[in-house]
């Protein structure tokens, strides 16, 4: 089995040597990089990275203004660092005028991104699952108004309520990657293994659908690195 991390992951080490910490993470035997900034190095220096270390890019968490604002310099950032996966991370969506905005732009962005050969994504965090201020549940807003693929946060959907494998198995035809991430119900995180989440049942279903598994553990307890190398010990015992 092949597993990625996010890199917000070890955010601790990463704006100031991106390079190491791809060659770390690498080194525990991860095989995807999921990027989550590039704190100014060039496609060239993020190709070099992946290939002197035998990852290769999954997808990137990046905003939506980038292509909003910088769409050419945007898109051939990522065709250049061999991208096919943008995912929108989470945005302003607490009113029923930005959701609107935010939709529109997705809208109209998304089969100029599938031209270039770039699927738009969004991964989940637990408000989308609540009402929004007017009223509003994101979530359903979002499955029903637009063609975003999906990245299922399990953990976050778990804090906000959800089953998570159900939501795999419902979603299965918008379902790209997953993020498997454990936690507790009061949004406490935790590594792979030492929460409440269903981290064992999403792990199996994730295998049976053949859906990439994507670490995210946000904690930092005590580092990043150490908390991405107990959550890819947690992942080689469910093999």
């Amino acid at each position: 089995m092949e597993y990625g991390l996010q890199m917000y992951s070890v955010r601790d080490i990463t704006q100031e040597d991106l390079a190491g910490a791809v060659a770390k993470v690498a080194k525990i035997g991860y095989k995807l990089i999921e990027f989550a900034g590039f704190f100014g190095h060039s496609a060239d220096a993020v190709n070099v990275m992946l290939r002197e270390n035998g990852v290769r890019v999954s997808g990137t968490h990046s905003p939506l203004g980038d292509l909003v604002d910088r769409y050419e310099e945007t898109v051939a950032f990522h065709k250049a660092i061999g991208n096919a996966n943008y995912i929108i991370p989470g945005h302003d969506l607490s009113t029923r005028e930005k959701l609107d905005a935010f939709i529109e732009q997705v809208n109209r962005l998304q089969p100029m991104l599938e031209k270039e050969g770039i699927a738009l994504g969004y991964h989940n965090h637990d408000h989308e699952f609540k009402p929004n201020n007017d009223g509003l549940i994101i979530y359903d807003e979002l499955l029903s108004r637009t063609r975003l693929w999906l990245e299922i946060d399990t953990f976050w959907a778990y804090a906000g309520g959800k089953d998570p494998v159900a939501m795999m198995e419902a979603l299965k035809d918008r379902l790209r990657f997953i993020h498997i991430k454990d936690g507790f119900a009061n949004r406490e995180g935790a590594p792979l293994g030492q929460g409440t989440a269903p981290v064992k049942a999403v792990y199996a279903k994730a295998k049976a659908m053949g859906i990439p598994m994507i670490v995210e553990s946000e904690t930092l307890k005590p580092d990043g690195l150490t908390e991405a190398q107990i959550c890819f010990d947690f992942l080689k015992t469910q093999e």
